[in-house]
């Protein structure tokens, strides 16, 4: 994929995936591993990460700050995983979810485009 000859700058968008119940299979980490190969080559894959399921909570209030521990009662809605990708388009990020989806199988992801350096 290269960026230097299309004129369009790169966007980057932020793909999160939430948890399932299904435990993968041993080819699904081979699969999946060779997919982000491709993606890393490409230039298009910045970084990608597993988040804990707890997290911790920081919410402010006028001048008050909370800090909760987690799990949370909605852990399923939590993220699981992040990749931060950077390409030409929105389709071009949706593509990339549309194949993730297909690889892992039944799920929901969310992406939202990046701003900023």
């Amino acid at each position: 994929m290269d960026r230097t000859t299309d004129g369009e700058d790169p966007m980057r968008y932020l793909m999160m995936t939430n948890p399932t119940d299904a435990a993968p299979d041993e080819s699904l980490y081979a699969e999946m591993g060779a997919w982000l190969e491709e993606l890393t080559a490409a230039g298009v894959l910045l970084a990608t990460g597993g988040l804990e399921p707890g997290g911790i909570r920081v919410t402010s209030a006028g001048d008050e700050i909370t800090v909760t521990d987690g799990p949370f009662a909605e852990a399923k809605e939590a993220v699981a995983s992040f990749a931060l990708v950077e390409v030409r388009s929105k389709e071009e990020a949706i593509e990339i979810a549309r194949r993730f989806r297909k690889l892992v199988g039944d799920g929901e992801s969310v992406i939202q485009q990046v701003f900023g350096p």
